[in-house]
């Protein structure tokens, strides 16, 4: 499984980039990040839980209330990431996994752990 060497986030630039022990780098958009939040009430439902994260999520519109502002970021163990946002959402914890295939760079990295 690919995990990150590396993981910046600029709020000024809005993004987050975690380069990953392979080299790739992956640049984020806050906003894409916010809308293509893993949690179960922002997926609809536990039943959509196991839906694959693509590239395309990070496209979502924000609903009302929703803000990409982030005011914190924080491991979660040694798998994973949870970003807790300006509107006080802080339930979405995103694993390496999910973070490599959601990668706006045009590359499919579905196959990867």
């Amino acid at each position: 499984m690919m995990k990150p060497a590396s993981i910046e986030a600029s709020r000024s630039k809005g993004e987050l980039v975690i380069v990953w022990d392979d080299g790739h780098r992956s640049t984020y958009p806050l906003r894409g990040l916010r809308a293509a939040c893993p949690c179960a009430e922002c997926r609809g439902g536990h039943e959509n839980m196991s839906a694959e994260p693509s590239p395309s999520d990070l496209e979502r519109p924000l609903t009302p209330g929703q803000t990409a502002e982030l005011d914190s970021v924080e491991a979660v163990g040694n798998y994973a990431l949870q970003p807790r946002w300006k509107d006080g959402h802080a339930y979405g914890i995103y694993t390496w996994g999910y973070l490599r295939r959601l990668c706006p760079c045009g590359v499919d990295h579905s196959a990867e752990g």
